[in-house]
């Protein structure tokens, strides 16, 4: 998945009018304002009550449904072998939202604040705040990948990570 590639995605989900937030390790690099690894997919969160349209703006750009494990998240792919990982969030009044979790009645909660923008290819885009991104990344046993982000936000961000 390259920055084209995300900007390409975002571009079609802007012109359905669908909502979303780039996360994972292109959100990292989002944060950042440059690429710092590869990635192997893109993950995105979306209001939930705009599914019908996210997945009908990325079916009419070639993905399909790969993998459904929702309400926690489902993935799309097209024939080039790009992914997306799809997160669907219920918003409450105020501009928070929960990710249902695998553990019934422990939601991912996503704080207002953390909805913030960061740049692609020098493109603004919408993206995770670098406090959620570190929130994301606890409670497993971290890859290179994950060990690579958290030292990214670290260095930027002045932030404390748990590895």
């Amino acid at each position: 998945m390259t920055g084209d590639d995300v900007l390409e995605i975002l571009d079609a989900l802007r012109r359905a009018g669908a909502d979303v937030w780039i996360g994972g390790g292109w959100g990292i690099d989002a944060l950042l304002g440059r690429q710092t690894r590869p990635h192997r997919d893109l993950d995105l969160m979306h209001r939930r009550e705009q599914e019908p349209t996210v997945v009908a703006a990325l079916a009419e750009a070639g993905f399909a449904e790969s993998l459904d494990w929702r309400p926690v998240r489902f993935v799309v792919a097209d024939a080039a072998g790009r992914e997306i990982d799809l997160h669907p969030l219920v918003f409450a009044p105020d501009g928070s939202a929960t990710q249902a979790s695998l553990e019934p009645g422990c939601p991912f909660v996503y704080p207002t604040a953390c909805f913030v923008t960061g740049t692609i290819e020098h493109s603004t885009v919408p993206c995770l705040s670098a406090e959620q991104q570190v929130y994301f990344h606890q409670g497993y046993e971290p890859s290179d990948r994950d060990r690579h982000d958290m030292a990214q936000l670290r260095e930027a961000f002045g932030i404390t990570t748990h590895f």
